[in-house]
Order: structure tokens, then sequence, then C-alpha cells
């Protein structure tokens, strides 16, 4: 204990995510429920059945889909997940899954260790027989992708884990070691995080023979303590678990599933009859390790998931040495519980122990422990009438009253023993309530993944309306892997969330493969509003932060404080507001201020432009947030620059939707073009009475005109008299170089950085026309740009649209409502960064969380988009007993194994090559190749699994590696007689280029290929 009555937790590692592939279950929510329902999930398979031999046992716990696996998500080729132990490919898929579920799938995750090992299933053997037909695949490729040395340091690779990696093989206890070992290195530090579990998958089944005595019961059903045991079921199973040191997990809010307090791991030795069997001497040591290192008392413990493998030797021992580690029980309340997954799902070898664990841990989590089934009455031979152990028959509520704590026990043929003590998550507060606004992401490698990861999102809001919202969106901010297609969703509440995510209103990402390059364009006055921006000012600290420094700098040479306009209290503060607001002198710096604000707050969110622009008044926001002037500098200038101009003339402006040259012939004489926002979009100034005159004409003609909310004729010979002052002013405040480029809305063209610092830049800027259309022109070049229109209103966000270079591909993004819109300011803005970030942008989303506390919680995995590959069995099964099997493709063209139904390309390879072709009229569909690129189109397929092959493909693209590169090399080089590297392969990466290549040396050299190089 700790000075303050706390436990110490030093020693305590928590369960943060699981995953997981069960027979019957495809995850651990389906796995819970059909134990729950007291389901057994051993398939009965009838045609296994052999009348002549009896001894043949036709039941197996099956795993449905386990030649099915997203290769290209992973970036490995058809083939090389052909070859691939499909157990160390489930694993790899569940070890993902249960990062993102513990919401430590993102970019920042902590220093990650794997510790995972697999069971024997005849895989490489049935590769090997293959070999034949596949001439790019040789021993270290199938030795590189079978052999369970592998399995860890597979998932470390394609993952990015950091930690240690390592494989653990102790036969059936493996993963419930694997968890211990997990546990230690997290208490030593060697690492921050740990993925640990294992697997058992068998993907041609085995026919199991049972004699008496034996292991293989001869029903196909594991009765484990019961009287008519006789032996167990064998079957497939994979389980991952996350675990973390408890008070990290705490801290940062993951969800903790359950606590393992201790764990112990050690071996029989010499104290058993044979190597295969058990003792009890060796149990019941590492269970009493197990509670020193838990520092429990056994009468603590309220239910214990065992071994219990239904053998005739195996349970017996197992309960003496429970019996032996716990004690008499003298002075229990209740007994303790004992039971067996197995009954459910069968012997899974090596995942048997893991699956075990997550069975105790959701026990011990939700309070429930289910039914061990086939319990009918006890095993004579199991001593159960001298301990406090009870078979749990029935799913019941936990028997105990106090904290929940459960013991795991795992025991490998051999004699390693595991043991763990896993206990009730400590009570922890709520997350702050998420009353406002909330961004959720997903996305996916493909279009279709990303459709179908928002999807999966709405159906689980649906069928859970509790879901904290805020808590989500932080899962899915910083708890996963932001993929290349992107969706978000801005919602209020579960249902909106549910809504918006099934309408796509929000389907922005179109293939976010490079960082954004964002623009601020800040509007010049005009959008301005009573109240605007009060619900930033009121719930977002950077934001009232920057806003106060302003308003504070500038109140003297106000009179009044500017915050009392921007946000009145009262009726009539509103309407002294509103008229204070709608003047020149008060709205410009009111619009700055917003402005400067706006932009400080989405720097703290990690949102910074790339370069920046403004129209009119916007270019001071913009300038400022260059570095040209500093924020209190600029805001006590634009007020001078809103006096300057309220001391002119009266003058107006108006939008008149006509080309400038057009425009001109129109004007009279105190007119001029104050503005060209695009080739039909124009502004005129001039006295006010000749404005107003000059919009009645226009509209009176059929045309479209209206005079804007800006009391001044800016951009007119009106400011000359005011030019000198105004230079003054500039002149007086210190400037310094741009720290970004500034795109001048004076001339169209980036600005010089010497130039922007001067006054006569800005005396030029104030006179002349606002050119914004020729602006848009200049950022229009780079179509990748993102243009955020920083506000108020959306002023350019409408004018970029209205352009006409405007492409519906190019990113124009507004971060305020309309001022007539009826919408929350923070919403608009969330969807902005929701925008940005879709189109390639990193904000910064613990910062955007504030400093409520938020959870990670379990929401739905990525979506893969799974293709079958499994190479068939050695010897032929009946149809109906295996998994479908894979079709051997053998022709002229290609000689290689490949999958049934296998896409001729990843499905992003395959979705851009669509797009390329249609937009290549006239393209054969099957086109006839030269001999040498027909032979490297057959060479890559071979070599990668795809039939299919296009010219265009890309090596890495399609999954290959530096190996493949290396095996094209060597193919090439014997089949045409020349001299190839494997950094040739590497440098042509497509067919098209490396077959150039290929008639290029044999130019230089003279040689001639193979008769039939396409053979």
């Amino acid at each position: 204990m700790t000075d303050n009555g706390q436990e110490d937790q030093d020693h305590l590692v928590a369960v943060v995510g699981m995953a997981g592939r069960f027979p019957g279950a495809p995850d651990v929510e389906r796995f819970w429920e059909n134990l729950l329902a007291a389901r057994e999930t051993i398939t009965v398979l009838p045609d296994r059945a052999d009348p002549a031999h009896p001894e043949f046992v036709p039941a197996y716990g099956v795993l449905d889909g386990v030649g099915d696996f997203d290769a290209a998500y992973f970036g490995l080729s058809a083939h090389d997940a052909l070859i691939t132990d499909p157990q160390q490919r489930l694993l790899l898929e569940c070890a993902h899954e249960a990062l993102e579920r513990a919401g430590h799938c993102g970019v920042d995750r902590p220093v990650t260790g794997v510790y995972v090992g697999t069971g024997g299933n005849g895989y490489a053997e049935a590769v090997r027989a293959r070999l034949h037909e596949m001439p790019f695949v040789d021993e270290w490729r199938v030795r590189q992708a079978t052999a369970p040395d592998f399995a860890a340091t597979r998932i470390a690779y394609h993952l990015d884990l950091t930690g240690p990696a390592m494989t653990v093989q102790s036969a059936c206890s493996t993963s419930l070691v694997s968890v211990h070992l997990a546990v230690q290195a997290l208490l030593n530090g060697e690492c921050d995080l740990a993925v640990a579990g294992g697997a058992t998958v068998v993907p041609h089944l085995p026919a199991m023979r049972y004699t008496p005595g034996g292991i293989v019961a001869a029903d196909g059903h594991c009765r484990a303590f019961d009287a008519d045991s006789d032996g167990t079921v064998s079957a497939s199973a994979v389980g991952v678990v996350v675990l973390r040191p408890l008070a990290e997990a705490l801290a940062d809010g993951d969800h903790v599933h359950a606590v393992i307090r201790g764990s112990a791991v050690n071996n029989d030795g010499r104290h058993k009859a044979g190597f295969t069997a058990p003792s009890v001497v060796g149990q019941a040591e590492v269970i009493r390790t197990a509670h020193e290192v838990a520092g429990i008392d056994p009468h603590e413990v309220g239910y214990v998931e065992a071994h219990g493998t239904g053998t005739a030797l195996g349970d017996p021992v197992e309960v003496a040495a429970l019996t032996r580690a716990f004690g008499s029980g003298e002075g229990r309340e209740a007994p303790c519980l004992i039971g067996s997954v197995k009954s459910n799902i069968g012997h899974a070898d090596a995942a048997a122990g893991v699956t075990g664990f997550i069975k105790a841990v959701l026990s011990v989590e939700h309070g429930v422990v289910p039914a061990t089934l086939h319990y009918r009455s006890a095993n004579p031979a199991v001593d159960f009438a001298t301990s406090f152990f009870e078979v749990n028959a029935a799913t019941r509520v936990w028997p105990t009253g106090g904290p929940r704590i459960a013991g795991v026990n795992a025991l490998g043929v051999g004699g390693t023993n595991a043991h763990v003590v896993l206990a009730q998550a400590p009570h922890r507060g709520e997350s702050a309530p998420a009353t406002g606004h909330e961004l959720l992401l997903v996305s996916g490698k493909t279009p279709a993944a990303a459709e179908a990861a928002a999807d999966r999102l709405a159906d689980h809001l649906a069928v859970h309306p509790g879901t904290h919202l805020g808590d989500a969106a932080r899962t899915l901010q910083v708890g996963r892997t932001h993929h290349a297609h992107r969706r978000f969703a801005v919602a209020s509440g579960t249902q909106d969330a549910v809504t918006v995510l099934r309408e796509r209103a929000t389907a922005a990402g179109t293939g976010a493969l490079s960082d954004a390059e964002l623009v601020f364009m800040y509007p010049g006055q005009g959008g301005q509003h009573i109240g605007m921006t009060a619900e930033l000012y009121d719930g977002e600290p950077a934001f009232r932060r920057a806003l106060d420094e302003v308003a504070d700098a500038v109140a003297g040479s106000l009179g009044f404080d500017l915050r009392e306009v921007l946000y009145p209290r009262t009726d009539t503060d509103r309407a002294a507001a509103a008229g204070r607001l709608a003047t020149i002198e008060v709205g410009q710096p009111a619009v700055f201020a917003v402005q400067y604000a706006t932009t400080r707050l989405l720097d703290s969110w990690g949102l910074r432009p790339s370069a920046v622009t403004g129209h009119s008044l916007g270019a001071y926001a913009a300038a400022c947030a260059a570095g040209v002037f500093a924020p209190t500098d600029a805001i006590r200038l634009v007020a001078e620059r809103g006096r300057l101009l309220g001391a002119v003339p009266a003058g107006a402006m108006a939008a008149v939707r006509l080309p400038e040259e057009e425009v001109l012939r129109l004007l009279p004489a105190d007119i001029t073009v104050g503005a060209v926002n695009g080739p039909g979009q124009c502004t005129v100034t001039g006295p006010a009475a000749s404005v107003a005159r000059l919009a009645q004409e226009l509209i009176g003609r059929g045309l479209e005109a209206r005079v804007l909310r800006i009391a001044t004729a800016g951009h007119s010979p009106l400011v000359d008299p005011i030019t000198q002052r105004f230079a003054e002013a500039i002149e007086a405040l210190p400037r310094e170089r741009p720290t970004l480029p500034v795109l001048s809305d004076t001339t169209g063209a980036w600005a010089d950085a010497d130039a922007v610092r001067t006054s006569g830049y800005w005396v030029r800027h104030m006179r002349e026309p606002v050119r914004f259309g020729a602006a848009l022109d200049t950022l229009f070049g780079a179509p990748d740009r993102v243009l955020v229109d920083v506000g108020p209103g959306r002023t350019l966000a409408t004018l970029t649209r209205q352009h006409a270079a405007y492409d519906t591909k190019q990113s124009v993004v507004r971060l305020a409502p309309h001022p007539a819109e009826e919408a929350s300011e923070k919403a608009v803005l969330l969807a902005g960064v929701g925008e940005m970030w879709a189109r390639g942008a990193h904000p910064d989303f613990v910062a955007l969380q504030g400093d409520g506390p938020r959870r990670r919680i379990a929401l739905p995995t990525y979506p893969f988009e799974r293709r079958h590959h499994l190479v068939p069995p050695t010897a032929p099964l009946p149809a109906t007993a295996a998994t479908p099997a894979t079709s051997m493709a053998s022709s002229a063209s290609v000689a290689a194994v490949t999958a049934a139904g296998l896409p001729a390309a990843p499905p992003e390879v395959a979705t851009a090559r669509t797009d390329a072709v249609a937009d290549a009229p006239g393209r054969a569909s099957a086109p006839e190749y030269p001999p040498v690129l027909k032979a490297v189109l057959t060479a890559f397929g071979q070599a990668l699994g795809y039939p299919d092959v296009d010219p265009r493909d890309g090596l890495f693209d399609l999954g290959g590696d530096s190996l493949t590169a290396t095996k094209l090399a060597a193919w090439a080089g014997s089949t045409f007689h020349v001299t190839l590297k494997t950094s040739d392969v590497l440098r042509f990466q497509t067919p098209s280029a490396f077959a150039a290549l290929i008639e290029e040396r044999r130019f230089d050299a003279g040689a001639e290929p193979k008769e039939n190089p396409a053979t």
C-alpha cells in the first residue's frame, strides 16, 4: 500500500485490448455470446465418418475462412500470402485488431513488444509438395513463410512494432506462457505495451483417431471433469491480448478489461511418470508462486479457468494440484468455481491458454461465469471431496461479493506450466460529458474499405446508442492508423452520427497520399455579425486567449472593449453592438480579431498553413500569420486603417456578376472597379449614392448586382487623401520578413519577401483593386493545395468554388457558418478540420480533444478485404471436410499456384488501373504484347501470384520486395543472357520498364533469348 492508502500499482498489468477467432465466433464479442448461451461450437463432420474405420472421430473445432486474408493491406503479394502459414496470417490480422480495439493502432503508440506462438499444422509440407508448380519459390522462401520462428517478427515488421519480438513454443501452454513473458517484459521496462497470444490453425483437417485412454474423445465432445469424460476434441483458434502497465493505462484513459496481478511459469522436470505425463508437484508449485507474486490469499479467488482437457489423466492431476496449492479452503464463504472453455470449442493447442485467458478476463469484467458444458456428475478419479472446488455447470453470476479474482491454468505436454491471476479493474470516474459536437474519423486503404468502415461504425453506434461519443472520437482520432481514403462525421450524439455516416455527407477524402499543403485565405469585411465565434470564445481556451490578447491591445485606441461588441449579453447591448459592428471603424478590427484567434486555435491543434493570402482587409491577418506584423501591432494598424477609411467621403461597394471588361464599359466616372474575384465576379466602388444608383440600373437591365455591407469606398480614388497618414502608421511599426509565402491579392502573384515589409506595399494594397481571381489562378496551379477560408462567413470559399478554373477535385474548406446559417460554429469548424484531415493534414488530435478526460474504447476494427489464399492438401480429402482449396493454374503463360477467385491485383492497384483504362479509349481488352514483355508479364505473375499483371503495375504495388526483385533479375539474366542486378529491377519496377531494359541490354550485348521465353 502507498502512503495515501492506494494499492501500489507498480507490479500490476492491465489487459487493454483483445481479439481472436474461435470456432463459431469471428471475434471476441461473438465468442462471449456463445459462452453465455452455453453453446458448443465444435463442428460435426458427417462426411468424415467412415463405417469401416469407426475409430476416426468426425468432429473438430473448425474456424471459418482459415485461408482468407487481406494480403494487399499488409503489403504482401498474392503469392507470398499463399505460401505463408495461415496461423501467422491470422495472428497478424488479430494483432492488428487487438491494437485497434485497445486504441493503440496510431502512429504515436508506446514501444510495443510481441510474444506469440503457433502450433504444428503441416502447411509447410503442403507448400513443399507444390514447389514444382511455383518456379520462383525456393526452400528459404518456404521456411521464411512457414517456420514458427517468424511468427512474432512478422507481426513486428508489418505493424511497425519496435519492442522485443519473441516466438514462444511450449506446446499447449504456449499462449499463456506468452502472456507471462509479456508481463515480465512490461514490468522490466523492456517495452511499454505488449501483444501476447497464440494460434493453432489447421487448414486441412486431420483425421483424429480415438484410442481407449488416449486424448481424443470418442463421441466428439469434451466433458471436462465429468464422469463420462474420455478425452478432448481438437480445435483451431487464434487469440491475442494487448497488455500495459496498469498505472500508465489508467493515466492514459485506456479501457481496462481486467488486471493481471501476478503470473508464474515453471516445468515439472522429472516429477512425473513420463515426458508427456502431468505432475501434481509442478502444477501446484506454479499456482502457489503466481499467488505469491499476486499478493493474494487463495481464498480470494472465485473462479479458476482450468486446462480441463477431459482426459483420464489430465483432469485428476490438475484438480489435485489446485487443491494442494489452494489449501483446505477452511473459512471460505462459497466454493471456488472451476471450468474449462474446451467444453465449448475444443482444445486449441498453442492457442488454448490465451483462449481460456480471454474467457476469464471477460468473466472478471462482467461478473458472470459461463457454464462448463456436458458436466453431469463428477469424474470419480477427481478428488472433489477434499477440495472446495465446484465445477460450474451452468452460467451464473460471480460467486463472491468481494473484488472478483480469477486464476487461469495452462499445462503443456513436456511439462511447462503457466498460471495467471486476474483481478477486477479498479473503479474509475466517468469521462467528461460529451455535450457538444465530436469529430469521428474512419479510413481505408481503398475507397471500398473506407465506405465499409463507415458502415461498421454506424452499425455499432446504432446497436450501442449509449456509446460515449467523445470517447469514440478520441479512439478513432489517436488510436487508429489513418489510411489514404478517408471519411468523417461531425455529430452531437450517436443517432446523429449514425445518420451522417450512413448518408455519406462527409465523404471528402479521395486519397490523401501525401501531406496536405494548407493555404489559409482570410476574407475582408462583410461577413461580420453579432455573436460571431461566441461558441468558440466560450468553449475553446486557445481561441479565448488569442482574442483577449488583441482585444486588450486595441481597447485603448478604440475607446471600448471589442468583446462587448462581439459578444453582447442583453438585447439592448445587441442593438447597440450591431450598429457599431456595421461601421468600418469597428467592423475591421472585429474581423481581424476573430481571424487571428481562429488561426491561433488551429495552430494549437497542429494545423498550420504552408502559405497565406487575404482579400482586402484579410491581407492583414494573412501578414500577421506569416509573421510580418506582431498580433498586437496588427490589430492597432487595422483599427487605424478603419478610422482613416471612415473619414473619407461616404462610399459603398457593390458586387456585379460580369467580366471586368464589360463592367468597365458600364461605369460612370466616379465609380471604379474595386475587386476582380474571378472571370465573371467583380466589385465596384465609389460614392455611396452613385454605387446604389448603378446597382439599381444594372438590376433593371436584368443583370445581377448587389450592394455589399461595407460602408466605405476602399480600393478607389476616394482613399487618396489618407494614404500618407496610413503610410506613416505603418512606418511606425516593426515589420519582419514573412516566414511563410504571402500571395498578394493586389497582383495575384507571390509577394516579394522584402516588399511586403514596406509601407508602399500596403498603401498600394489599400488603393488598387483587389485581384483575388488572379490569386486563385495562381493557387489552382497546384491542384493538391487545400484552400481554407478562415472566415468569418464563407465568402472566399464561395468565390473559390464559383471561379471558372475551379475543379471539384480541388479542396476548398470553410471554417465558419454563414451569418444567416443556423449551425453550430464548433460543428462547422470541426467539419473543416475533418476535411483538412481527409485531404492529408495532420491535426494534433490530443490538443483538439481538450483537457477533459477521455477514454479509449473498443470500436469496430478495420474491414479487411480478404481473398482466398490456400495451398491444397498433399493428399485429397472429402470435399466437405476441409475449407475450399485453391485451384492450380498451369498454362503456357502461368505455371503457378493461385487462389480461387483471387483478384487480378490488389484492390487499390486494380482501381487505379480501371481508371487509367477508362481514360484510354480504343485500348484492346486483351492486347497482344511483344515476346519479351509477354515473358516478363508471365514472370511477374508467377513470382507475385497474379495471372493478369498489367504492364503498368509496380512491383511493390503488387506486394513484391527485394527478394522478389532478386529472383526476377536472376530469371531475366538466365532467360535472355543479359547481365541484370536486383537494383535494376528495383529501378525499373513495372513490367513495361523492365522489358524495355532487357531489350536495351540485349541490343548492347547482342544476346539472343531462349526459343520460348514465355514458358
